[in-house]
């Protein structure tokens, strides 16, 4: 369900989607707002839904070795019963960063991060080889990430 988000609302969540580690009165300050205005109305996002998580977003390159893998999965049998039996093992996996039911073509779009390649072969094994259900899987490779953006236009 869509909620109603006023000019305030959008401007709350701007500033949260650039700085979510800013306090309550940086936030109010930044948006223009009074101090509880500003709880109160984050308070609504998060109650609503709008507001998942907030996160600190790492950059991989600094954590050491990393490789980005792009997966399509083509399922066998596609009905919703094996589509969300898929998306529950997926869902349960920590290298799988993003799932994507996909339209046309392959049936899910992954992005995966792993160490390198014996451990990318290792999760593939591990998610895609052995499940029955899976009869394609096509990987893509990460060379250079020219753009990250977790932001959602409001």
């Amino acid at each position: 369900m869509m909620i109603n988000l006023d000019e305030l609302d959008r401007r709350i969540l701007n500033a949260l989607q650039e700085d979510a580690a800013q306090t309550n009165f940086q936030l109010a300050e930044h948006v223009h707002a009074s101090p509880p205005t500003c709880l109160r109305r984050v308070k609504r996002l998060v109650e609503a839904g709008v507001i998942t998580r907030q996160v600190a977003i790492l950059a991989p390159e600094k954590l050491g070795p990393a490789l980005t893998a792009i997966v399509e999965i083509t399922l066998d049998q596609q009905g919703d019963e094996r589509q969300v039996e898929f998306e529950g093992i997926v869902a349960a996996e920590p290298a799988v960063l993003q799932c994507y039911r996909v339209s046309p073509g392959p049936d899910f779009v992954l992005m995966v991060q792993v160490a390198d390649m014996p451990a990318y072969h290792a999760l593939a094994h591990r998610l895609f080889a052995t499940h029955q259900n899976v009869r394609n899987v096509r990987s893509y490779f990460s060379i250079h990430r020219s753009k990250f953006e977790t932001r959602i236009a409001v």
